[in-house]
């Protein structure tokens, strides 16, 4: 089996039944499965898939897992030579999955990523590169927002769409389509299941970076992501507060992690002065 596709559903039935058809529909000529793990929708979920997409390995986690959680489960009863963690709501071009698969055989990417597009099929930033300080602060401090500056960093959330016309090697790459080799993730143990959803992705490519992985991003292969149809812009913020905070008290030292809480402070207390967003004085506190 040349490769596995894990989709994570939580009471997201239609649209990850449209995630499912664009699958069915692909041109490649890859031998494949598709694991869809239900974590723990009690919406009928299951029995819908195994009803309407007999060919999918349907599991049930019978409780929330988190995104992690649910992508091991999903590895576990997996047997494909690539896993590739697909978001379900993403949908997908004929010829994305023989466009990404050449591209990484040819290249023996361990860790990769494609185009990913938004439903206009204009360019949806994803990645960057690693969250040390002073990519942070000028994250915190919209320095890396600024015209021509934010040209000659790197910058921890990569937001210039000309980044991705190109292959690039980033620090790394969004978990709503990642291709992992199986070796690669049965060698790390998986995605960190404390990280119950956002900054899974960054802490993995940070362990992976660490071992001397290259991650690839390769611009040809594409696929549109619907965006927010499985989490909350709420949650995405607070869970990446938290995933951060986790990942400088698992890899940093403590003035580091002193660091980061205090600049998590000062970004959430900026935003909250400019976009007067409540969500910022939740991300203030949770900081």
């Amino acid at each position: 089996m040349d490769l596995s596709i894990i989709i994570i559903n939580f009471k997201t039935k239609q649209v990850t039944a449209n995630c499912l058809r664009t699958i069915q529909h692909s041109l490649d000529k890859i031998s494949k499965e598709v694991i869809l793990v239900d974590n723990g929708s009690g919406d009928g979920s299951v029995e819908y898939f195994k009803q309407r997409f007999p060919w999918v390995k349907v599991s049930d986690s019978k409780a929330n897992l988190g995104f992690s959680g649910a992508n091991n489960l999903g590895f576990s009863k997996s047997i494909g030579k690539y896993i590739w963690l697909l978001n379900s709501d993403t949908l997908l071009k004929q010829d994305t999955i023989s466009t990404l698969m050449k591209l990484a055989v040819k290249n023996n990417s361990q860790l990769a990523s494609c185009r990913i597009l938004n439903p206009n099929h204009s360019i949806q930033p994803q990645g960057g590169f690693l969250p040390d300080l002073w990519r942070l602060a000028a994250w915190m401090l919209f320095i890396d927002d600024l015209p021509v500056i934010n040209r000659f960093i790197k910058p921890y959330h990569q937001n210039l769409t000309g980044f991705f016309h190109a292959d690039q090697h980033p620090g790394w790459l969004a978990g709503t389509a990642l291709l992992i080799k199986r070796d690669l993730y049965e060698k790390m143990g998986g995605l960190d299941n404390h990280i119950f959803m956002y900054g899974e992705d960054v802490e993995f490519c940070l362990r992976a970076k660490a071992q001397g992985i290259r991650l690839d991003y390769f611009h040809l292969p594409q696929l549109i992501h619907l965006g927010q149809a499985s989490g909350s812009g709420r949650v995405a913020i607070l869970g990446e507060y938290k995933g951060l905070k986790y990942i400088y008290q698992k890899h940093r030292q403590a003035w580091q992690y002193f660091c980061l809480r205090l600049l998590l402070k000062v970004g959430a207390l900026l935003r909250l002065i400019i976009f007067r967003n409540p969500i910022y004085a939740e991300a203030f506190k949770l900081a």
